[in-house]
Protein backbone atom coordinates (compact mmCIF):
# COMPACT_ATOMS: atom_id res chain seq x y z
CA UNK A 1 0.00 0.00 0.00
CA UNK A 2 1.24 3.23 -1.36
CA UNK A 3 1.10 6.17 1.02
CA UNK A 4 1.30 9.92 0.93
CA UNK A 5 1.87 12.43 3.44
CA UNK A 6 -0.67 15.27 4.33
CA UNK A 7 0.23 18.74 3.94
CA UNK A 8 -0.94 21.86 5.51
CA UNK A 9 -2.29 25.22 3.83
CA UNK A 10 1.83 26.13 3.70
CA UNK A 11 3.59 23.59 2.50
CA UNK A 12 4.43 21.79 5.70
CA UNK A 13 3.41 17.93 6.46
CA UNK A 14 1.61 17.25 9.14
CA UNK A 15 2.92 13.86 10.35
CA UNK A 16 0.14 11.93 9.41
CA UNK A 17 -0.42 10.08 6.05
CA UNK A 18 -2.76 8.84 3.57
CA UNK A 19 -3.46 5.87 1.48
CA UNK A 20 -3.09 6.51 -1.91
CA UNK A 21 -5.90 8.01 -4.33
CA UNK A 22 -7.91 7.55 -0.91
CA UNK A 23 -8.99 11.53 -0.85
CA UNK A 24 -10.54 12.27 2.13
CA UNK A 25 -8.50 15.66 2.97
CA UNK A 26 -10.29 18.17 4.76
CA UNK A 27 -10.55 21.51 2.72
CA UNK A 28 -7.20 23.01 4.25
CA UNK A 29 -5.54 19.59 3.86
CA UNK A 30 -3.12 18.42 0.66
CA UNK A 31 -1.05 15.91 -1.13
CA UNK A 32 2.04 16.87 -2.65
CA UNK A 33 2.70 16.17 -6.48
CA UNK A 34 5.77 16.61 -9.03
CA UNK A 35 6.06 17.24 -12.83
CA UNK A 36 9.47 17.29 -14.48
CA UNK A 37 9.72 18.61 -17.70
CA UNK A 38 12.65 17.59 -19.63
CA UNK A 39 14.78 19.68 -22.39
CA UNK A 40 17.28 18.84 -24.78
CA UNK A 41 20.47 21.07 -25.90
CA UNK A 42 18.33 21.48 -29.24
CA UNK A 43 15.87 22.90 -27.35
CA UNK A 44 13.14 20.14 -27.81
CA UNK A 45 11.44 18.90 -25.06
CA UNK A 46 10.50 15.09 -23.97
CA UNK A 47 7.09 14.31 -23.64
CA UNK A 48 4.76 11.30 -23.35
CA UNK A 49 1.57 10.05 -24.05
CA UNK A 50 -0.64 8.91 -21.86
CA UNK A 51 -1.96 5.07 -22.37
CA UNK A 52 -5.72 4.34 -23.53
CA UNK A 53 -6.09 2.66 -20.80
CA UNK A 54 -5.98 5.51 -17.83
CA UNK A 55 -9.11 6.50 -16.15
CA UNK A 56 -8.19 10.14 -16.55
CA UNK A 57 -6.88 11.79 -19.97
CA UNK A 58 -6.11 8.40 -21.89
CA UNK A 59 -4.60 9.48 -25.29
CA UNK A 60 -3.16 12.82 -23.92
CA UNK A 61 0.45 14.43 -23.95
CA UNK A 62 2.09 14.65 -20.76
CA UNK A 63 5.70 15.31 -19.05
CA UNK A 64 6.42 12.99 -16.43
CA UNK A 65 5.39 13.38 -12.74
CA UNK A 66 3.16 11.44 -9.89
CA UNK A 67 2.64 11.65 -6.24
CA UNK A 68 5.12 12.03 -3.94
CA UNK A 69 5.46 9.29 -1.27
CA UNK A 70 5.24 9.29 2.40
CA UNK A 71 8.70 10.59 3.89
CA UNK A 72 9.59 11.23 -0.06
CA UNK A 73 11.29 15.06 -0.49
CA UNK A 74 10.06 16.26 -3.34
CA UNK A 75 13.53 16.04 -5.59
CA UNK A 76 13.51 12.68 -4.89
CA UNK A 77 10.26 11.83 -6.44
CA UNK A 78 10.70 13.89 -9.11
CA UNK A 79 13.59 11.96 -9.89
CA UNK A 80 11.84 8.46 -9.39
CA UNK A 81 8.54 9.41 -11.71
CA UNK A 82 11.10 10.75 -14.02
CA UNK A 83 13.41 7.41 -13.93
CA UNK A 84 10.59 4.92 -13.86
CA UNK A 85 8.24 6.21 -16.28
CA UNK A 86 11.06 7.33 -18.99
CA UNK A 87 14.36 4.98 -17.48
CA UNK A 88 16.18 8.52 -17.27
CA UNK A 89 18.91 9.86 -14.35
CA UNK A 90 18.57 13.38 -14.03
CA UNK A 91 19.98 13.27 -11.14
CA UNK A 92 23.50 15.18 -12.81
CA UNK A 93 21.23 17.17 -15.32
CA UNK A 94 21.21 20.50 -15.52
CA UNK A 95 18.29 22.24 -13.91
CA UNK A 96 16.17 21.66 -11.01
CA UNK A 97 13.04 23.21 -8.96
CA UNK A 98 11.37 25.89 -10.79
CA UNK A 99 7.79 26.71 -8.84
CA UNK A 100 4.95 25.49 -6.98
CA UNK A 101 1.35 26.03 -7.90
CA UNK A 102 -1.31 24.24 -5.84
CA UNK A 103 -5.63 23.10 -6.53
CA UNK A 104 -7.99 23.55 -4.23
CA UNK A 105 -11.51 21.08 -4.73
CA UNK A 106 -13.26 22.26 -1.73
CA UNK A 107 -15.91 19.07 -0.56
CA UNK A 108 -13.77 16.72 -3.05
CA UNK A 109 -10.94 15.74 -0.38
CA UNK A 110 -8.39 15.93 -3.05
CA UNK A 111 -6.61 19.42 -2.43
CA UNK A 112 -2.81 19.44 -4.09
CA UNK A 113 0.53 20.83 -4.32
CA UNK A 114 2.76 20.78 -7.28
CA UNK A 115 6.15 21.31 -7.83
CA UNK A 116 7.43 21.69 -11.23
CA UNK A 117 10.95 21.04 -12.18
CA UNK A 118 13.09 21.42 -15.34
CA UNK A 119 16.14 19.63 -16.49
CA UNK A 120 18.60 19.76 -19.36
CA UNK A 121 20.30 16.98 -20.90
CA UNK A 122 21.38 16.17 -23.91
CA UNK A 123 19.81 12.12 -24.14
CA UNK A 124 18.28 10.55 -27.79
CA UNK A 125 15.76 7.83 -28.53
CA UNK A 126 18.71 5.16 -27.22
CA UNK A 127 18.55 6.56 -23.24
CA UNK A 128 14.00 5.86 -23.20
CA UNK A 129 12.84 3.11 -21.43
CA UNK A 130 9.10 4.03 -21.34
CA UNK A 131 7.23 2.21 -19.10
CA UNK A 132 4.44 0.78 -21.00
CA UNK A 133 1.64 0.45 -18.53
CA UNK A 134 2.11 4.43 -18.20
CA UNK A 135 2.64 5.66 -21.95
CA UNK A 136 2.28 4.91 -25.32
CA UNK A 137 4.71 6.40 -27.02
CA UNK A 138 6.62 9.85 -26.57
CA UNK A 139 7.87 12.44 -28.89
CA UNK A 140 10.76 15.17 -28.69
CA UNK A 141 8.66 18.11 -29.37
CA UNK A 142 8.77 21.72 -29.93
CA UNK A 143 7.86 24.17 -27.98
CA UNK A 144 5.38 25.02 -31.02
CA UNK A 145 4.24 21.41 -31.14
CA UNK A 146 3.46 20.95 -27.23
CA UNK A 147 1.57 24.87 -27.57
CA UNK A 148 -0.92 23.43 -30.41
CA UNK A 149 -1.13 20.11 -28.45
CA UNK A 150 -2.14 22.64 -25.49
CA UNK A 151 -4.69 24.71 -28.07
CA UNK A 152 -6.48 20.81 -28.97
CA UNK A 153 -7.02 20.24 -25.44
CA UNK A 154 -4.40 16.89 -25.23
CA UNK A 155 -1.71 18.38 -22.84
CA UNK A 156 -2.08 18.14 -19.42
CA UNK A 157 -1.47 21.16 -17.02
CA UNK A 158 -0.03 23.39 -19.91
CA UNK A 159 -1.88 26.66 -18.43
CA UNK A 160 -0.42 25.83 -15.59
CA UNK A 161 3.20 24.75 -16.15
CA UNK A 162 3.90 27.01 -19.80
CA UNK A 163 6.69 28.91 -18.12
CA UNK A 164 8.78 25.70 -17.37
CA UNK A 165 8.96 25.14 -21.26
CA UNK A 166 11.19 28.78 -21.59
CA UNK A 167 13.90 28.08 -21.62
Amino acid sequence: MELWDIYDKNKVRTGRTMERNHFNLADDEYHLTVLGVIARPDGRFLITKRVMTKAWAPGWWEVSGGAAQAGEESEEAVQREIKEETGLDVSNADGGYLFTYHRENPGEGDNYFVDVYRYIMDFDEGDLHLQEAETDGYKFATLDEIKEFAKQGIFLHYDSIKEAFIL
